[in-house]
């Protein structure tokens, strides 16, 4: 399948006609009025780019690109913002070479090239930024660093339960690659079909489970990484209480300190048991409440999100009153009813009432009474493979990665929409940005004593925004990942824009929003990373000694300042 140079994912991917009128008529129902006529993206050799501006040394040319599409495609990550540039033609700054590395040593003799030449490199892996972490948005001439060709599970280690893998392996390819060792890194970010290992790592992704290993720092054993300065490996070892950790020094880099090539991750065995269940609030503080609640038993849950009526609606087509909550267990060691059971307990005794659950050990999907889901006098209809059944491509629960592998979210009920719907969310917002819509998110986290506090600000701050822009618009928000002391809220933003301003109009509202969760204590990002559209907000959250420090560590690494310029600095 071939990738998409101006949208997310591959163009076969795309919204099918059907797919298309269907999101539309549902945007319809909340805009009406609205101007959905379609935009068609330019074709990259349209596109007149400038010729590239520096020439490879000999040995390393056959590495290099210097194709227009190659180049188009690697000019921006996957924001809003970047998609509607691309579908506009304008591509004020692209890399003037595409850079394949086929092992360490090349990263190595790039690295080297670039600093005596005095060339910035962008390290890249899959492309799926959305804040410009990958964008070269600087003066003067620029290389990207492409490590898709790093691609291997070098090293299993089966009785410590580890791989050894390349930086340039793919969601997929990944977990294909351990599919037969019986094992899994579990890590499944919505980006998952087009991000790497390396670009996790580097942005610090949070990835399938709403609780305990939300973020891939939890999945990280050791790394290795190139720098100007020369290789870093850190010891292989569980824990280590012998000084500050070298890999946290790299996590969440954004390759402004060094190229990662390789990690020892810390993997799972593959689920056996697993269960799902679908419940409706009529009143959305109290599908909080009970949210709070299951984060704070210690029950665990892999999957646990919630999503506010609007975002239910809009995305998945899911009419709920106040808000639906997914709350999902798995295990390759034991039954999960218990704890499933616990959670239904939390839940309805602030309100909630199940709309389905699904036991993935038997197949069956049953209603709030037990009876099986479909049946006469159950809620609905809903078919659902067993574990024993599933394929390759490993999926996770409701919130997971692509593939089809069902996780305790398959079939027709509300919880497998909501799956499908998540992972057409890219290709969704493509559609609309096409018809001169403004379809972004932004996300954070928070304490929950001040979770109240600033979902009201922020929502306020982007409906102000919106009504100042002259927009009629709607905010939405769900938790993607909870903790014991606070969620991290993920809300979206679906306004009727004005074509040729949408990016103008979008970065208004992203502003106004920034400020609000500055204000109300909040982290300016829960995994999104910094990149170059965070860095204003960022600046004045990260403490000033703490930011010598960092600048000190990246001129002892990258004394000629190549790597990434204008990320975190």
């Amino acid at each position: 399948m071939g990738r998409s140079w101006w949208g997310w994912g591959t163009t076969e991917g795309a919204l099918s006609e059907s797919e298309t009128a269907a999101l539309v008529g549902r945007v319809q129902a909340l805009l009406p009025g609205h101007d959905f006529t379609d935009h068609a993206p330019p074709a990259p050799d349209a596109l007149d780019l400038p010729e590239p501006r520096v020439a490879p040394p000999d040995g390393l040319r056959h590495l290099c690109s210097a194709d227009p599409g190659d180049r188009a495609g690697h000019a921006h990550g996957k924001a809003f913002r970047d998609v509607v540039r691309n579908l506009e033609g304008r591509l004020d700054n692209v890399p003037d070479l595409v850079v394949r590395p086929r092992a360490e040593q090349d990263v190595v003799d790039v690295l080297e090239w670039c600093t005596s030449s005095g060339i910035p490199v962008v390290p890249y892996g899959g492309g799926s930024s959305v804040v410009g972490g990958v964008e070269p948005r600087f003066d003067g001439p620029a290389v990207t660093l492409d490590l898709a060709r790093l691609g291997q599970v070098l090293e299993v280690d089966p009785v410590s339960r580890c791989a050894r893998i390349q930086a340039g392996t793919r969601g997929p390819s990944l977990e294909d690659q351990l599919r037969g060792h019986g094992l899994t890194l579990r890590h499944y970010p919505q980006s998952f079909e087009f991000s790497t290992l390396g670009g996790w790592l580097a942005t610090r992704a949070g990835g399938h489970f709403a609780t305990l290993y939300t973020h891939v720092d939890d999945l990280t054993e050791s790394m290795r990484v190139v720098t100007p300065a020369g290789v870093v490996e850190s010891l292989r070892v569980p824990a280590s209480g012998a000084g500050p950790s070298p890999d946290r020094l790299f996590l969440g880099s954004e390759g402004t300190l060094g190229v990662i090539t390789e990690a020892w991750m810390r993997l799972h065995a593959r689920p056996v048991w697993r269960a799902t269940v679908s419940l409706a609030f009529d009143d959305f503080w109290r599908a909080v409440e009970a949210t709070r609640a299951i984060a704070q038993a210690g029950l665990l849950p892999s999957n646990c999100r919630l999503l506010d009526a609007t975002e239910a609606f809009v995305n998945a087509g899911i009419p709920v009153g106040g808000g639906l909550l997914l709350v999902g267990f798995e295990s390759a060691d034991h039954s999960v009813e218990p704890w499933l059971g616990r959670a239904l307990e939390i839940a309805r005794d602030h309100g909630g009432s199940v709309r389905a659950i699904t036991d993935a050990g038997d197949g069956a999907v049953r209603d709030a009474d037990g009876a099986p889901y479909g049946a006469p006098g159950g809620a609905g209809s809903e078919t659902v493979a067993p574990v024993s059944g599933v394929a390759s491509g490993g999926a996770p629960a409701a919130d997971g990665g692509p593939g089809t592998d069902p996780g305790p979210a398959s079939g027709a009920g509300p919880a497998a929409r909501w799956r499908s719907a998540f992972l057409r969310m890219p290709y969704q917002r493509d559609a609309l940005a096409r018809r001169s819509m403004v379809v972004e998110t932004f996300e954070t986290a928070c304490t929950w004593d001040r979770f109240e506090s600033v979902h009201a600000s922020v929502t306020a701050a982007a409906r102000q925004a919106l009504v100042d822009l002259g927009l009629r618009g709607v905010v939405t928000c769900r938790l993607t990942h909870v903790y014991p002391d606070g969620p991290a809220p993920y809300f979206g933003v679906f306004a009727a824009g004005t074509w040729g301003s949408t990016v103008q109009q979008w970065d208004a509202v992203k502003a106004a929003v920034s400020e609000a969760i500055l204000a109300g204590g909040a982290t300016i990002t829960h995994h999104h990373a910094v990149g170059r559209d965070h860095l204003p907000w960022y600046h004045r959250q990260r403490p000033d000694p703490f930011a010598a420090a960092l600048r000190a560590a990246k001129a002892e690494l990258d004394p000629a300042g190549i790597l990434n310029p204008g990320v975190l600095w």
